[in-house]
């Protein structure tokens, strides 16, 4: 019996494999079919009913999402009756929405908005009752807005499928159905990690990162603050797509130029920061090898994952790498080291941090993020603020002349480039391991096996006659498994590392956030990887324990990797966490 399928999609001949949907089927035909609640092999329910077509045969409409092709089908997708449907359903969804567009963060990227707009839809129809929930602000890094949701569900199955989590879920029934949380509790008091795949999901603005560019303009025009600014590997690879530059593109140069222009009094990399975290992490994993410490080591620089970590696995946490993650290390350096030989007052100095994600918004007010005795960190903003603060500037991005980053803590290694991807931690932290351990350079310096967008890759490393087994994890859903593997003592490896995000920090909660279909079309994790691979391709100095400016503040002020001060300044504690708080009535 053949697996192949023959049908007629608006008068074309079509042929796809047995068991593929209408939807998938018309995507073939360079067909177009709208949807709103589909997000590919996530969220395939067929609830918002935009993906509706006519079968010949049929009676009313079939979901194109979910309903599967058959021998002979034709297939109808642009008459004037499914026009008509598909504007009634816009019109129903609008009816007791928030209609406040112009000042909704998600203005111009909203996939309802879009919609509505290309199907015509100028007033409405069906006026029910604006809703009026209270917003969810309590979280320092998520704002919930159900006043702007549309019930599409994608926030809910990202956050079950995705991150097998489920801190959200639809509530209720009829008109009083909504997506809320256990008792209608923020946020701030459920099982939430504060990854933001939500945000990223969400087709509208129910969903947001707590915004925090007013406290950075207003630090930026205070004349007595020094204002520092670093950005991660992923930010720079994301920032373009902002300016409607190609997915994936690298735009440090301008990256750096526009922070300049914003009057940052100084610009640096946090991929520095990175290599400081190699060369602590390393030599605490080399430390629990030879001297019998907790193994697997599983590393510490995504703080979903620490989140998730902590609220579920309080009883592994002594497998946690000591290690702050690097802009947090980077900003106990500034307020030190940078203080002192640039002879300023580090109570003056404000650090913010460019970051692909919104956890760590939480992560620099977690305790004993204060190793100088000020907090490392002052403030997160994500790659969607920072595009934002550079439309309000009102810099021409696009147009900018390249620019690098300052001097004396601007220089950093390829090998923190590719913190930003799944699977760059650990390569990173295996070339200098390898090296340190062996004594041996290193001839290749590619760890493929650990490279990838699988959930989950596995690998065998010789060093020193010794075969050192490593896992690599990305996604929450993945790391239980990893973990469950742990807690029940059959891991047999000795580094683990774990990314809270899938494809890790390229895409982060707080990363340009692409429609449905974008996502289905456009393989967005391997462009924005492909991006930090060609950057550590690309440097002259690819192994962190290389870097000279890292070299030099070891020998001038840290001392030795893992030594007195720099667990002062650059590593941390666990501790449990309840996965609900409970309210005081």
């Amino acid at each position: 019996m053949s697996d192949m399928i023959n049908l007629t999609i608006d008068g074309k001949q079509i042929e796809v494999k047995k068991g593929t949907t209408i939807l998938e089927a018309a995507k073939k035909a360079s067909i177009d079919i709208p949807t709103l609640c589909f997000l590919k092999e996530i969220n395939e329910i067929g609830a918002c009913r935009m993906c509706l077509v006519e079968v010949e045969g049929r009676r009313g409409f079939v979901t194109s999402c979910i309903e599967k092709v058959q021998e002979g089908m034709v297939v109808k997708t642009n008459t004037k009756e499914l026009t008509e449907a598909r504007k009634i359903v816009l019109d129903l969804i609008l009816s007791n929405h928030q209609r406040d567009c112009l000042t909704c963060v998600r203005n111009k990227n909203c996939e309802l908005q879009k919609l509505a707009e290309e199907f015509g839809v100028t007033g409405v129809l069906y006026n029910g009752k604006i809703q009026s929930h209270e917003k969810d602000e309590k979280s320092v890094s998520i704002v919930r807005n159900f006043n702007k949701c549309v019930l599409c569900g994608r926030c809910v199955a990202t956050c079950k499928k995705v991150q097998g989590i489920g801190a959200i879920d639809f509530v209720n029934r009829g008109f009083e159905s909504c997506v809320s949380t256990v008792e209608g509790k923020s946020l701030a008091d459920v099982n939430c990690v504060l990854c933001g795949q939500c945000i990223e999901a969400c087709p509208v603005g129910a969903l947001t990162e707590k915004d925090s560019t007013e406290v950075v303009w207003e630090k930026l025009r205070d004349n007595d603050t020094y204002v520092v600014v670093q950005t991660a590997p992923a930010v720079r690879v994301a920032l373009g797509e902002e300016f409607g530059m190609e997915i994936g593109t690298n735009v440090t140069g301008k990256m750096i130029a526009s922070l300049k222009r914003l009057g940052f009094d100084r610009v640096f990399d946090t991929n520095t920061g990175a290599d400081f975290t190699i060369m602590e992490e390393g030599t605490e994993f080399i430390d629990r090898l030879n001297n019998g410490g907790v193994l697997p080591m599983i590393t510490s620089c995504s703080p979903g994952w620490i989140n998730y970590c902590e609220k579920n696995y309080p009883d592994q946490l002594e497998h946690l790498s000591s290690c702050k993650s690097p802009h947090t290390m980077f900003g106990a350096l500034i307020k030190s080291y940078f203080a002192e030989i640039n002879n300023l007052d580090p109570s003056k100095i404000f650090v913010v941090s460019v970051m692909p994600c919104v956890a760590k918004k939480y992560e620099i007010t977690r305790d004993d993020m204060s190793g100088t005795g000020y907090q490392d960190v002052d403030a997160v903003i994500t790659t969607r603020e920072l595009a934002r603060m550079i439309k309000q500037a009102r810099i021409d991005f696009k147009s900018l002349e390249e620019e690098t980053f300052d001097d004396p803590m601007g220089e950093a290694t390829g090998a923190g480039a590719i913190f930003g991807t799944t699977g760059g931690v650990m390569e990173a932290a295996l070339r200098t391991v390898a090296e340190v351990v062996t004594g041996d350079k290193l001839e290749n310096l590619d760890f493929d096996d650990v490279r990838g967008k699988e959930g989950i890759k596995k690998a065998r490393i010789e060093l020193a006659g010794k075969e050192i087994k490593v896992a690599v994890a990305s996604g929450l859903a993945n790391a239980k498994k990893i973990m469950d593997e742990v807690r029940a003592g059959t891991a047999d490896y000795q580094f683990v590392e774990i990314m809270a995000c899938p494809g890790g920090c390229i895409m982060g909660g707080g990363q340009p956030i692409h429609s449905s279909k974008e996502r289905a079309e456009i393989d967005i994790r391997k462009k924005r990887a492909d991006a930090l691979y060609s950057v550590d391709e690309r440097s002259v100095i690819r192994k962190s324990h290389e870097n000279p400016i890292l070299k030099k503040i070891y020998k001038d002020f840290l001392g030795n990797p893992g030594g007195h001060r720099a667990h002062e300044l650059l590593h941390t504690t666990f501790n449990k966490q309840d996965k609900y708080k409970l309210i005081n009535l």
